[in-house]
C-alpha cells in the first residue's frame, strides 16, 4: 500500500516507464471494447492542492514531463490493413496546448463543486487520435487552495503503473530543481508496410508462444508430457473458473445501468483500517473490501430490499501480476472475482470471508488466462469484442481497487498535494470504489453509476457507517 514506487532514470535522462510499443492483448481489449460507450475506460485522478500552481512552471513540469516520459506524446495507431493488435506511436501533431488546461470555479465553491467538475471531465471522452490523457488545474477552492484533474485512459496504465509514474514526475521541494534531467522531445520514426507487416509478425508469434507456454507449462512439457497433460486440464479448469461470472445475482436494487458518473470521497485513517483488518484475521484490503459490503447491505436495507445473512453479491478486484521483468507502467493485472458476502453482518467474520476468497482468487493458476484470450478476441469485429467486454462486466456490483500511494511531502509546481483521489473507470458496474494511500490517510474514491444508485445522499451515509462498522474493530 505504501512505499516509493518511483521508476529509474535510463541514461537518456528519461524514466524507464512504459517503453514498449506494443499494447497486450487485454490492453488491445480495453482499447476495442470502448466501441460501448458505457465501456470507457476513462480514469480521474484528484490530486487537492495547499495553494494554486504558478501556472509558467506548471507548463514548463508538463512539457518536461512529455519528454521524461515519451509515452504522454503516443497515440494508438491501428495495425497495418487494420487487422491485428494496435499499437503506440509517437503523434507528429503533439500539442501541450491541448493537453494542458485550467480552469476557476465560482466564488464560494467548495469540494463537492471540485468533484462535479471532475465527474463532467471523466464523461467527456479522450480524443483518440491525440494522446490519451489531459490535466486540468482547477482554482478557486477554499482558503486559496487548487487541484489538479489528470484525466487518462486505462489503456495507458493500471494503478500500480501510475503510482510509478507519479512517482517519477512529482517533486519532493516546493523550489525549482533545475539539476533534473532534460531530455530533448522524441522524434518520430516514420514506418513503412514492410516494418508493418514485421511487427504484426512478431506480435502475433509472441501471441501463439504465450497460448503454448500457458496450457503445456512451457519447456516442462517436453520433459514430462503426460505431467503436461494433466496440468494443461487444470489450467483449462481453472481458466473456466477465472473467466466466467460470479455465481451471486446483482443485488435488485442496483439493476439499472448508464453512462451517467457521479463522484463522492472519503478519508480513512490507514493505521486504523489496517488494525481493523488484522482484528478480523484479514489485511487492509479485506477491511476496506468488507466495508464496501456493509455499505450496499445498509443501501439495500435502505431501499426497503434488507438482506439475508447468506446474501452473496458480485465484486471484481484487480489482482496485480506483476513480475521482476515488467517494466514499469503498462497494464500487468488480472480481474479475480468474487461472491462476496454482503448480508454477513458481523464485521470481523466478512473481514475474514472476503480475505479467504480473494487468497483463493489469487491462488488460481490460470489467473492470468484473460491475457491469453484477449489477443484472440480483439480480432473480432468491434460490436463483438464490445458485446463480449459488456456481458462479462456488466453483471456486477462493485469494482473494488486498492492502489499504493507515496509516503512524505510531495508537490506540484510549488503547491503541495494535500489529497489524492484515484477515480477508476465503470465498465458496466454499479459501483467503482478505488482507494490510494496519501500518508496517513486512506483516499477512498466512489464512481458511482447514477442511474444504479439513486439515492446518493443515502449511499454516501452508508459508505461513512460501513467504515464506522469496521473502524470499530481496531477501537
Amino acid at each position: 500500500m505504501t512505499g516509493d514506487p518511483a521508476p529509474r532514470h535510463g541514461p537518456d535522462g528519461r524514466l524507464l516507464w512504459s517503453r514498449s510499443s506494443e499494447l497486450t492483448g487485454f490492453e488491445a481489449l480495453m482499447w476495442r471494447v470502448e466501441a460501448d460507450p458505457r465501456m470507457r475506460s476513462t480514469v480521474v485522478i484528484v490530486e487537492t492542492l495547499d495553494r494554486e500552481p504558478d501556472w509558467d512552471r506548471m507548463v514548463a513540469a508538463t512539457d518536461w514531463a512529455s519528454r521524461v516520459v515519451p509515452r504522454l506524446r503516443e497515440r494508438i495507431v491501428a495495425p497495418f490493413l487494420g487487422a491485428g493488435t494496435p499499437f503506440w506511436s509517437l503523434d507528429p501533431d503533439f500539442d501541450l496546448h491541448y493537453h494542458l488546461r485550467r480552469l476557476r470555479l465560482h466564488d464560494g465553491a467548495s469540494g463537492a463543486d471540485l468533484f462535479r467538475a471532475a465527474e463532467q471531465v471523466a464523461m467527456t471522452p479522450l480524443d483518440p487520435s491525440r494522446p490519451l490523457w489531459e490535466a486540468t488545474i482547477v482554482g478557486g477552492l477554499p482558503d486559496g487552495g487548487a487541484a489538479l484533474l489528470f484525466k487518462l485512459s486505462h489503456v495507458l496504465s493500471d494503478g500500480m503503473g501510475l503510482a510509478q509514474l507519479l512517482a517519477g514526475l512529482h517533486s519532493r521541494t516546493r523550489e525549482p530543481t533545475p539539476d533534473k534531467p532534460q531530455p530533448p522531445a522524441p522524434e518520430p520514426t516514420p514506418t513503412g508496410p514492410v516494418e508493418a507487416l514485421v511487427r504484426q509478425a512478431r506480435t502475433d508469434l509472441g501471441l501463439v508462444t504465450g497460448v503454448a507456454r500457458g496450457l503445456l507449462g512451457g519447456a516442462s512439457a517436453l520433459v514430462r508430457p503426460d505431467r503436461a497433460l494433466r496440468d494443461a486440464a487444470g489450467y483449462v479448469a481453472s481458466a473456466v473458473r477465472v473467466l466466467s461470472p460470479p455465481t451471486a445475482p446483482p443485488l435488485p436494487v442496483l439493476a439499472r445501468r448508464s453512462p451517467s458518473w457521479r463522484f463522492r470521497a472519503r478519508d480513512v485513517p490507514f493505521a486504523e483500517l489496517r488494525a481493523a483488518g488484522r482484528a478480523g484475521g484479514g489485511s487492509v484490503n479485506s477491511a476496506f473490501v468488507a466495508a464496501l459490503l456493509a455499505a450496499f447491505r445498509r443501501y439495500s436495507a435502505r431501499c426497503g430490499e434488507p438482506l439475508p445473512s447468506d446474501r452473496l453479491m458480485p465484486v471484481t478486484m484487480p489482482v496485480s501480476v506483476r513480475r521482476e521483468e515488467h517494466e514499469a507502467g503498462g497494464n500487468h493485472f488480472a480481474p479475480a472475482r468474487l461472491s462476496a458476502p454482503v448480508g454477513l453482518v458481523d464485521p470481523a467474520a466478512r473481514i475474514a470471508d472476503v480475505h479467504h476468497r480473494v487468497a483463493t482468487a489469487r491462488a488460481e493458476p490460470a489467473l492470468e488466462s484473460v491475457e491469453l484470450v484477449a489477443p484472440l478476441l480483439v480480432r473480432l469485429p468491434g460490436a463483438l469484442v464490445a458485446r463480449f467486454g459488456g456481458s462479462t462486466t456488466g453483471a456486477n456490483d462493485l469494482q473494488a481497487s486498492s492502489i499504493p500511494g507515496l509516503q512524505g511531502d510531495v508537490y506540484l509546481a510549488g503547491a503541495r498535494i494535500v489529497r489524492s483521489y484515484p477515480f477508476a473507470p465503470l465498465p458496466g458496474c454499479a459501483a467503482m470504489i478505488a482507494m490510494i494511500t496519501h500518508g496517513d490517510v486512506c483516499c477512498v474514491a466512489a464512481n458511482l453509476d447514477a442511474a444504479a444508485i439513486t439515492d446518493l445522499a443515502g449511499f454516501e451515509q452508508d459508505l461513512a457507517d460501513g467504515f464506522d462498522e469496521v473502524l470499530a474493530l481496531a477501537r
